[in-house]
């Protein structure tokens, strides 16, 4: 299937589904909806980077320090990020993302998605799907963290790298 046709809920700014569409309708009309950003790290603990393909419909060719995507209509967040960490990088038998908390991004320029993060460990060889991921590695956090000046990062990723890095600091 074409991913422009996979069809989406729409949801207001509760998170509460309001419509169904088609991904390129939503994307075209700026209609808000659900992603997953999920975190992996390896058995060292250094995180998955990777620079997204230059024919990606949304922030192509910029890095991310995330794997998700889009929550298909009637999936779960849950059931999304197993799915989307398990296409993104590559594997099967992936264990289950851990979720941590939920934002509403938007960047005030049409670009609004509800975005549940999570956390998983992946111990398993990877091999990104060719046609999403042009450069991947596994890098130490120090080295994520030395690179947000200089790479042009995916924004609602880096909006999520922030607010995980608030989160994990606490109160």
């Amino acid at each position: 299937m074409n991913p422009a046709d996979e069809i989406l809920d729409v949801v207001d700014e509760n998170d509460q589904v309001v419509d169904r569409c088609r991904r390129g309708e939503v994307y075209a009309r700026g209609l808000r909806h659900r992603c997953v950003f999920v975190q992996a790290r390896d058995a060292s603990g250094r995180l998955f980077v990777h620079r997204r393909t230059d024919t990606k419909p949304v922030f192509p060719a910029l890095y991310d320090m995330f794997v998700g995507g889009v929550v298909g209509a009637g999936e779960s967040y849950d059931e999304a990020a197993l799915r989307e960490a398990e296409e993104e990088l590559g594997v099967s038998g992936l264990p289950r993302p851990a979720f941590l908390f939920k934002f509403l991004y938007d960047d005030g320029a049409g670009r609004s998605w509800w975005s549940a993060v999570y956390e998983v460990r992946c111990e398993l060889p990877v091999q990104p799907q060719a046609e999403e991921v042009q450069w991947h590695a596994f890098l130490p956090e120090e080295e994520v963290e030395g690179r947000l000046g200089s790479w042009e990062w995916v924004p609602d990723g880096l909006a999520a790298y922030e607010r995980l890095r608030a989160f994990r600091a606490g109160p």
